[in-house]
């Protein structure tokens, strides 16, 4: 019996010793096995450390688990900058006898913790997940099909974020600390995943429109996956959007481009607290502590197809019976709160939809508000509304926690509309809508003075439901802050003529204003004081009939200052005056600050009624003004991004306004722009159409002076363009290569050329986004006048003294010449032009590309004495001819760049050769035609390199929209940016309990 029990236990011992050792026997042969499948089939980095591998039986036995620390996987271009999965420990269950008995290793569980999951989707569609190899991407690894099986039965998520951006639908979801546990056969086509878990939804955002934020949500679902037909079905699905409960039985397919949606929606176990969740800001950690009563009652439906063209039909309502809510420590409660609202649209056509708030009232302590609403589709408008009631502002306090503001005031409102709005037909609803606010009065923590007296009275009316019938009436409205009022009137009747007449009278002090109302991020002072008076309408406006018009009284700003995070370099006006008449805003004096540069101003703007009554671009504002500064720095307001390499700020492409139309007179004792500096800087502007027109402006810079006129047009962001035509007197040929990128592309030899130059050249072309000249875009033509110069140093002139042994000094005298250029796609053409190399007669053509590339010809007549005693080794059965007076053509290709040029002898032959030809064929009076061939080989290869260049000029102008695009992105990238900031509030967080608060709003 005892050896009995010994072998027993020896056997457990063993099998227990097995255990151990098992997953230390096979760790290689797992991840040997992983790594191998991973490269079979995916296309990104995946990364984890072998190191930080753990491997365990008793974990989750009869399974294996292997788990990995700080796993993830990062994209290839364009998602390099993205990582797709980030795990800070991961752990997988293999079947422990696939792993030991059989080559199909058999994966039954996953377990996620501490995470991000960022799925992003660009315009064009192409997605960051999209990472398994396409089958002949595979073909240079092994091919074999891959053993793994997934049978996977249990999936468990802790404490993980998830991102989804898809720039091709304008959507953006974030969500954060979820903790999920999943169950199915994944193997299978069909089968019932059940998952159960919770987190917190961030933001969800659709079109610019934010829909969700900062709400917790639970889930406890069975949901049917049938991926043959790609449908996905619930019944009984429980969804929790922080306190409010709903359920959801249907489903959601994707047989092809569109989706059917078939859900119902009810709530579940939801009472009036539960809809208050959903409000922003009722949620927070007081929540649970928020006395409530009331019922509620949820319901909906979701029923078609959705695609490009078309939604799927839909109805919700919710009702709320005798709601009530009082924060806690606040003596008054909301109560008495009653709404049904039913929202229905049964053809899928949004436009009609109708939205029906048929009951609506509550009280704010013992005041009562009530309403109604009724619209039949988004059509016709049509509609019936009320809203009437009164408030205390000062009970308002004790019902709601307003911190650090004092209030005090009574408002009272009572609305009613009904009728059919129609623009083409003059028809709106009949109004009648009063408003009031008496002795309202404001008072900040912050600020020790009140904004007090503020009185507010309008009424609108509209008895017939014409246009010409609709009048509003604010008879006063006004406000006092430490001794000085502001006090006015308005009034305005006929939409059709839109007859005004108004009044503003008094002062105010910004800063006192900024301190009791603060404003994010903004830095507000001045004082503004105003003496105004307006009476006519927009129909004499329109038709110039100023004489119809009253308009008179003056607008004094003294020691204003503005600035925010956009625009930190600040705006101060220490002095401004204008006037008023019916036609112009004459601007009598400014004398301005903008950021360090010094501005002074004055002069007219045009037609700002028209421009302020009218729809947005159908009228322009139109100014014309004198502007002086001792001292502009424009490299102060260059807006964009700082860069990465060097503390300089690049800019972006200036959109102008398309609905303003502006002449300006300029003058400035200096502008610094760049690494320039522009002295005595003055001419004329116009912006017009979205467009900038430079005319007769003149400046000294370098040494020399600079005439030009040019326009710069932004209507299409996306391709902006320019063009200019500089009239540049003596400028100093270093300072301009130091200069403009525009000299060190097409002409880099002048970093080796001393002297002065001047020219008249006109070009054109499209600027990037960063406001550079896309070189390859640019066309333009001119004359280049150089005065003496002096050509020193340059790898030109070595290469061909290093072929010749001509001559080996390093300095070429350059006598006065004109060169004409043409620049086209990008690409700058020297006809021939002759000069003298070495006192040698030459004559030089060719071409410089925007890439750096050079194509030249260079022919010099050279003396064949110059050549010394070599010739007489060169012309055999020629001695005795006298050969001194006898040139030698020699004609030498350059090609490469100018850094590294490659110069050679244009024919085939060596030089020798080519010298003892070209004497033979003189002296013996042969026809010279190896010049006519060079030249032509020379020109055809020339034409084939434009052809070259002119395609990639139209690469170059797609490139453009490309960037404006990418800029684009970068800006949602910035936006996701903020989003994942936002996540570090919810990441990482200890969960709460069930005794916990909630998560704050």
């Amino acid at each position: 019996m005892k050896k009995i029990a010994y072998f027993i236990f020896a056997f457990f011992a063993l099998v227990l010793l097995a255990l151990v050792a098992v997953p230390y026997l096979f760790k290689d042969k797992i991840f040997d096995k992983l790594d191998q499948e991973l490269a079979k089939s995916v296309n990104a980095t995946v990364y984890y450390d072998r190191d930080k591998v753990s491997l365990s039986v008793f974990s989750n036995f009869p399974s294996l688990s292997a788990g990995l620390g700080d796993f993830g996987v990062k994209g290839n271009p364009p998602f390099q900058n993205d990582t797709l999965v980030h795990v800070g420990e991961l752990q997988v269950d293999l079947d422990i006898w696939s792993v030991i008995f059989s080559d199909t290793p058999s994966l039954k569980g996953i377990r996620l913790q501490d995470g991000q999951f960022y799925i992003k989707v660009l315009a064009d569609g192409k997605a960051n997940y999209d990472i398994m190899f396409e089958s002949e991407e595979v073909e240079p690894v092994d091919t074999t099909s891959s053993n793994f099986q997934l049978g996977i039965d249990l999936i468990e998520i802790e404490n993980l974020d998830f991102i989804y951006d898809d720039r091709s639908l304008d959507f953006l979801m974030v969500m954060s600390a979820m903790d999920f546990v999943g169950s199915g056969d994944l193997t299978l086509d069909v089968y019932d995943l059940m998952i159960k878990g919770d987190g917190n939804i961030v933001n969800v955002a659709y079109e610019g429109v934010e829909y969700l934020s900062n709400k917790s949500l639970a889930i406890d679902s069975e949901i049917n996956v049938d991926l043959k037909n790609m449908k996905f079905g619930v019944n009984g699905a429980s969804l929790k959007l922080n306190d409010f409960g709903f359920g959801i039985d249907g489903f959601l397919a994707m047989p092809g481009d569109d989706i059917e949606l078939d859900a119902k929606f009810y709530g579940e176990d939801n009472d009036f607290k539960s809809a208050l969740s959903l409000v922003p800001g009722v949620y927070s950690a007081s929540f649970d502590d928020l006395k409530t009563s009331g019922e509620m009652d949820f319901s909906g439906a979701l029923k078609g197809t959705y695609s490009e063209t078309s939604f799927p039909a839909f109805q919700f309502g919710l009702t709320i019976n005798e709601g009530m809510f009082q924060y806690p420590d606040l003596p008054r409660p909301v109560q008495h709160v009653n709404m049904e609202l039913k929202v229905v649209n049964e053809s899928g056509d949004l436009n009609y939809t109708a939205i029906d708030l048929s009951r609506f009232s509550l009280e704010f302590g013992d005041q009562p508000v009530s309403g109604r609403f009724m619209v039949k589709d988004l059509i016709n408008y049509e509609m019936d509304g009320q809203l009437k009631g009164k408030l205390d502002l000062l009970e308002l306090t004790s019902i709601f926690p307003i911190e650090d503001m004092e209030l005090k005031g009574q408002l009272a409102i009572d609305a009613t509309a009904k009728g059919r709005y129609d623009s083409v037909a003059q028809i709106i609803p009949v109004i009648n809508a009063k408003i009031e606010l008496t002795n309202g009065h404001v008072k900040s923590a912050a600020y020790p003075a009140p904004i007090d007296n503020i009185n507010v009275r309008a009424v609108a009316d509209n008895k017939t439901g014409k246009m010409n019938d609709f009048a509003i009436n604010v008879p006063t409205f006004g406000f006092e802050l430490e001794g000085e009022k502001i006090n006015g009137s308005l009034k305005l009747n006929d939409l059709t003529a839109l007859n005004y007449d108004f009044s503003v009278h008094g002062a105010v002090d910004l800063g006192k204003i900024a301190a009791i109302v603060p404003m994010e991020d903004v830095l507000l002072e001045g004082k503004i004081k105003a003496d105004l008076d307006a009476k006519g309408s927009y129909e004499a406006i329109e038709a110039n009939r100023f004489g119809q018009l009253d308009t008179k009284g003056e607008l004094l700003v003294n020691d204003f200052y503005y600035a925010d995070k956009d625009y930190p370099q600040g705006v101060r006006i220490n002095e401004a005056s204008a006037n008023f008449s019916p036609k112009t805003i004459n601007l009598v004096k400014m004398d301005a600050r903008l950021g360090k540069s010094p501005v002074q101003a004055t002069g007219t703007l045009s037609n700002y009624m028209a421009f302020l009554l009218s729809e947005e671009g159908s009228n322009d504002l139109q100014g014309d003004l004198s502007i002086y500064s001792s001292s502009f720095d424009v490299n102060e307001w260059m807006t964009g991004v700082e860069s990465t390499s060097e503390d300089t700020t690049a800019m972006e492409v200036v959109a102008l306004p398309d609905n303003i139309d502006f002449t300006m007179s300029v003058k400035a004792d200096k502008i610094y722009y760049d690494n320039l500096t522009l002295n005595n800087a003055s001419g004329k502007l116009w912006v017009k159409d979205a467009v900038l027109k430079l005319e007769g402006f003149k400046t000294d810079m370098l040494g020399g002076s600079l005439v030009f006129d040019g326009t710069y047009n932004s209507k299409d962001v996306s391709k902006p363009s320019f063009d200019m035509v500089l009239d540049i007197s003596k400028l100093g040929v270093q300072d301009a290569f130091k200069s403009f990128v525009t000299v060190q592309t097409f002409a880099p030899i002048a970093q080796h050329v001393t002297g002065i130059f001047s020219t008249k050249f006109s070009f054109s072309g499209l600027l990037g986004q960063d406001m550079m000249p896309i070189l390859s875009s640019l066309d333009g033509s001119g004359l280049i006048q150089l005065a003496e110069t002096a050509l020193k140093d340059s790898p030109l002139v070595k290469g061909i003294t290093s072929l010749t042994k001509l001559d080996d000094t390093a300095t070429i005298s350059l006598k006065p010449m004109n060169i004409t250029a043409r620049i086209e796609d990008g690409m700058l053409n020297i006809p021939p032009f002759e000069l003298k190399l070495w006192d040698y007669p030459a004559k030089i053509q060719g071409s410089t590309g925007f890439d750096g590339r050079i194509n030249y010809l260079v022919n010099i007549d050279v003396p064949a004495s110059k050549f010394g005693s070599k010739i007489n080794g060169l012309v055999t059965g020629l001695v005795g001819t006298d050969l001194s007076d006898t040139n030698v053509p020699l004609a030498f290709n350059i090609g490469g760049s100018y850094a590294r040029p490659n110069v050679g002898m244009a024919s085939s032959e060596s030089l020798e050769a080519y010298i003892s030809n070209a004497l033979k064929s003189k002296i013996s009076g042969q026809k010279e035609d190896v010049k006519e061939k060079i030249t032509a080989d020379f020109k055809a290869k020339e034409d084939s390199l434009k052809q070259e260049f002119k395609e990639k000029s139209e690469v170059a102008k797609d490139s453009v929209v490309q960037e404006a695009t990418k800029l684009i992105d970068q800006t949602k990238e910035k936006a996701v940016d903020e989003v994942k900031n936002l996540l570090k509030g919810f990441t990482n967080k200890k969960k709460t309990t069930e005794t916990e608060k909630p998560t704050p709003e």
